[in-house]
């Protein structure tokens, strides 16, 4: 065995997040860790990497007593871990972002041919070959993916661990990523996954471990399992089958006309969109990232300015009106990147859930404190939002439940018209289940909403139609129904439809 946490707890005051946990990695080994938002998964890996310390029990690494002040001394250890979000200079080269903090060096400069060579070097070696010469920032995200990787293997690690390394990836990058490891791990890498995608876990993990409520509920042999029984031993309970009923489609809350916006450089970000949602329907955008999808829902939400078309708004012009013009005329809006649009960290849970309620819960401008409680109190309940207390500041909550949080705010605002941007990313199967169906109640009660989605098995199970998006233009619409997966990768890569 090469590593073992023994009896692992990790308590904060009267909050435990890690209670005895015993967890085991053997060389060569993929070992996935599950569970809900919540359940400890990151606090046990955070003290695996050394940026926690634990309450009590102990680290055996090939056999001895080790502990970690800090993620430099995991990373003497040969420990390394590539973080949900990626931690790259994206005007530094490849070669430049992999080799900083050992950079080679000539005389008393840094040598970038060796950094380069040596790049290059391991990237060929791991089967994962780069540009070491291409800046980060002209890079896909499954490219940045593979630079984190090929960092921490150049750092030396025989550990690595990947936090949720799936998210933001296409589904033909998932595939070269988890193809990808199982190579590293055929020569000898050991991995340990956390990830919320089952399906992934059960193609490419060697063993299981599942977490609820920071305790262990099972280890088994991938083999012998499947994703419903994970799921079990996750939320503790059988999941509910959600169906979709036939769209009962009314008049038109959305129009986009022509809408195109100018690039900072030559490229055009979007050019002539034309689409619709309407009452009783969602409209799904596939799409790799980057192919205007942000803009296009910054445009509509009043975030970007554009250059030439119209968006209407149950038929009423809101083209260039402000954000708060917009959400007063029946916009609700859960954004795709939740720290940089969707909470103040600082802020509590309390308050942040209050936003874009306010008008509901003041009289003559003094807000009625128990009654926005009770309403925070109510999302929490439903959608299994776990915080230490209504008064637990934002940033002190799982990406999972911070995102629960945001979903439950703006479902609660019961606009005609919703934005769902990534509405599931980094939620359990427990909340996809909750979220998925709070999104057909919507619709079935005559709600429009447009969602923009990464995993094409949300898109295809939620949405009645299905725009692709490929370099700032709407390249095919296909009916839910009867879309595949293949034909909408295919013009997600800038294909044509076939058949």
């Amino acid at each position: 065995m090469l590593l073992q946490m023994d009896s692992i707890t990790k308590s904060y005051g009267s909050v435990t997040a890690n209670s005895q946990v015993q967890f085991s990695l053997n060389r060569g080994e993929i070992h996935a860790l599950v569970g809900e938002n919540g359940a400890g998964k990151t606090t046990l890996m955070r003290i695996l990497y050394g940026m926690e310390s634990p309450t009590s029990g102990e680290i055996l690494l090939d056999g001895k007593a080790v502990s970690f002040a800090s993620p430099a001394d995991a990373i003497k250890h040969r420990i390394g871990m590539v973080h949900q979000h990626f931690m790259l200079f994206p005007t530094f080269t490849i070669a430049e972002n992999i080799v900083i903090g050992r950079e080679p060096s000539k005389g008393i400069g840094f040598d970038r041919k060796a950094a380069a060579a040596e790049t290059e070097r391991i990237g060929k070696l791991y089967g994962m070959p780069v540009d070491p010469w291409k800046k980060v920032a002209d890079c896909s995200l499954g490219m940045q993916q593979r630079v984190e990787i090929l960092k921490v293997l150049y750092q030396g690690a025989e550990v690595i661990i990947l936090d949720e390394p799936t998210g933001v990836l296409t589904p033909l990058e998932v595939k070269e990523l988890l193809v990808a490891i199982k190579g590293l791990a055929a020569q000898g890498k050991s991995f340990v996954l956390i990830s919320h995608k089952l399906q992934e876990i059960m193609e490419v993990a060697d063993r299981v471990t599942v977490l609820r409520d920071g305790k262990v509920t099972g280890t088994v042999d991938a083999k012998d399992t499947n994703a419903e029984d994970l799921s079990r031993l996750m939320v503790g309970r059988d999941l509910i089958h959600i169906s979709r009923n036939e769209a009962s489609r009314g008049k038109k809350v959305l129009e986009v006309a022509g809408l195109s916006i100018k690039g900072a450089k030559t490229k055009p970000v979007l050019t002539n969109i034309s689409l619709h949602v309407d009452e009783g329907e969602i409209v799904g955008i596939a799409g790799i990232s980057g192919n205007g999808q942000s803009e296009l829902i910054q445009a509509i939400s009043g975030l970007m300015k554009t250059d030439h078309g119209v968006i209407k708004l149950l038929g009423q012009d809101v083209t260039g009106a402000s954000v708060g013009s917009i959400r007063e005329r029946g916009l609700a809006h859960i954004p795709e990147d939740r720290y940089q649009w969707g909470v103040a960290k600082d802020a509590t849970v309390t308050e942040n859930g209050l936003m874009g309620h306010t008008d509901r819960h003041q009289k003559l401008g003094i807000l009625n404190g128990s009654g926005i409680r009770g309403m925070v109190s109510e999302w929490v309940s439903r959608f299994g939002i776990k915080t230490g207390s209504l008064s637990t500041k934002a940033q002190f909550l799982s990406g999972g439940n911070l995102q629960k949080l945001i979903v439950a705010r703006e479902l609660a605002q019961h606009t005609p018209f919703l934005i769902a941007a990534e509405p599931t990313r980094g939620v359990d199967v427990g909340a996809m289940e909750i979220i998925h169906g709070e999104l057909l109640k919507k619709r079935d009660e005559k709600g429009a909403i447009l969602l923009i989605s990464s995993e094409l098995t949300e898109i295809l199970k939620l949405s009645d139609r299905i725009l692709i998006m490929y370099e700032g233009q709407i390249v095919g619409e296909l009916d839910a129904e009867s879309a595949t997966e293949e034909q909408i990768s295919l013009l997600m890569a800038g294909g044509k439809a076939v058949g």
